[in-house]
């Protein structure tokens, strides 16, 4: 009875625990509103406008309307309704994408309530990390201010981890904030040895074997759970009375059948052959996340036309005999080799500076890769490889009205973002990091005046 007692109390105790570090924490949630549609045309004229499909329109307009772009060009015909709005000397682009991120699945890492984007089990096909998605994260305004109005969320953790979502950063709710509710499938690739990239110390030879059987294991499972939702699949159209329902099956169905790419991180060579072999074989679509070594694969790259999805710019060398900045050559390689590619900072941050991306792209310029395609790899580049480029990605008649509006390039750190628009709303640029600074501000003139 003693032992129940110290039990529930310890319990009680870790409750209490909890319930201070949470009451501690504060502006959990921000309380910036979502804008209302658009409800009157808007026309933005005299600035730059960088299409990223098109080239750029010196003192261009931008016409758009119910969220849509409606036209762009230099002499158009704005309706006597619309709403003008002079960007002269300024600079249009289209919102920045993040490639790869938490974004609304995670706040404070040391406060597990706030954290929810991995689930108990291996195979969690069934989980949709959209329905986790905080739609009042401080997280979010944040990431805005930085010109990043798009990003994929996924979720982590177990063999398959689940689906992940392409988001805009602005909605009351999470289905206002869903530009692509299901974008691809995380498979977590068994890597020799473990660790997140793969990184193995030689041991005894025993541990070897161990580490080698561990893998083809891992990856006989991924295989066995794929040929599983195939033959649930027939069975379900054959015989569906007789066949029980099974929602992890199901989450696999859009993935076998094709409409859905598999999400894998692979680094080192061997990594992304082996991978590449699997999706090949399973007659799956496939997009690779970090990538580092698949200059070194090119033909087999284009030929399955696999995506990279560099996962950061500024991070060390996997080798200790590769280049300083191999990293961050990274991009300008795999332009040269003809890999498709988009630029994340997710290695740094998969939430809480995934407002630095536009940085990222800006290292990859100073080391080889030219200014358009940088930007193209954080806007129109992304869209493309996460499925979304009919919609966001560059500024085209008939895309989303979601675009920012800077004083400059976006890739350089001295650039202001001065305005945003997500589906034609004016989306506010205020949020935690701006409130502290002007706070500051404050005190620095009282003490001043003192």
């Amino acid at each position: 009875m003693r032992d129940v007692l110290e039990t529930v109390r310890c319990g009680l105790y870790w409750l209490l625990l909890q319930a201070v570090a949470l009451s501690c924490v504060p502006n959990m949630a921000d309380d910036r509103i979502p804008a209302p549609p658009q409800r009157v045309a808007i026309a933005l004229t005299g600035g730059t406008v960088h299409t990223v499909s098109n080239g750029s329109i010196e003192n261009g307009t931008v016409l758009f309307e119910n969220g849509k772009i409606v036209g762009v060009g230099v002499d158009l015909g704005i309706p006597a309704d619309a709403q003008r709005i002079d960007i002269t000397g300024k600079h249009l682009y289209p919102g920045l994408i993040e490639s790869h991120s938490q974004l609304g699945l995670t706040e404070i890492a040391s406060v597990a309530a706030t954290n929810d984007f991995q689930e108990t089990g291996m195979l969690n096909s069934n989980v949709k990390a959209i329905v986790a998605v905080n739609p009042d994260s401080e997280l979010i305004p944040v990431t805005r201010s930085g010109g990043v109005l798009i990003a994929l969320t996924a979720p982590s953790g177990g063999a398959i981890a689940g689906k992940s979502a392409v988001i805009q950063l602005d909605g009351w709710t999470y289905e206002e904030m869903a530009l692509l509710p299901e974008a691809n499938m995380v498979v977590s690739w068994p890597q020799f040895g473990g660790g997140r990239r793969g990184r193995f110390r030689p041991g005894p030879p025993e541990d070897v074997e161990t580490a080698v059987s561990q893998t083809d294991q891992r990856i006989k499972e991924l295989r066995q759970w794929f040929d599983q939702a195939r033959a649930y699949q027939e069975l379900r159209e054959s015989a569906p009375n007789e066949q029980p329902f099974d929602l992890r099956l199901e989450g696999l169905i859009d993935v076998v059948n094709g409409r859905m790419p598999i999400l894998v991180r692979a680094e080192r060579l061997n990594e992304i052959q082996t991978v590449v072999a699997f999706a090949v074989q399973q007659q799956v679509r496939l997009v690779i996340l970090g990538g580092y070594d698949a200059p070194m694969c090119a033909d087999l790259l284009k030929k399955h036309d696999i995506p990279i999805i560099v996962s950061a710019v500024y991070r060390l060398p996997l080798r200790a005999s590769d280049p300083y900045d191999h990293a961050y050559t990274l991009p300008a390689r795999l332009r040269e080799a003809g890999i498709r590619f988009s630029i994340s900072g997710t290695d740094r941050s998969e939430s809480w500076n995934v407002r630095t991306l536009p940085f990222h792209a800006g290292t990859a310029v100073a080391y080889g890769l030219s200014h358009d395609d940088a930007l193209r790899a954080i806007t129109l580049s992304a869209a493309e490889i996460l499925g979304v480029d009919s919609r966001v990605g560059s500024i085209d008649s008939g895309k989303d009205a979601t675009f920012i509006i800077t004083n400059g390039s976006p890739l350089e750190p001295t650039t202001q973002v001065l305005g945003a628009y997500i589906q034609g709303r004016p989306v506010d640029l205020e949020n935690k990091q701006t409130r502290l600074y002007q706070k500051y501000r404050q005190r620095l003139e009282q003490y001043r005046g003192r």
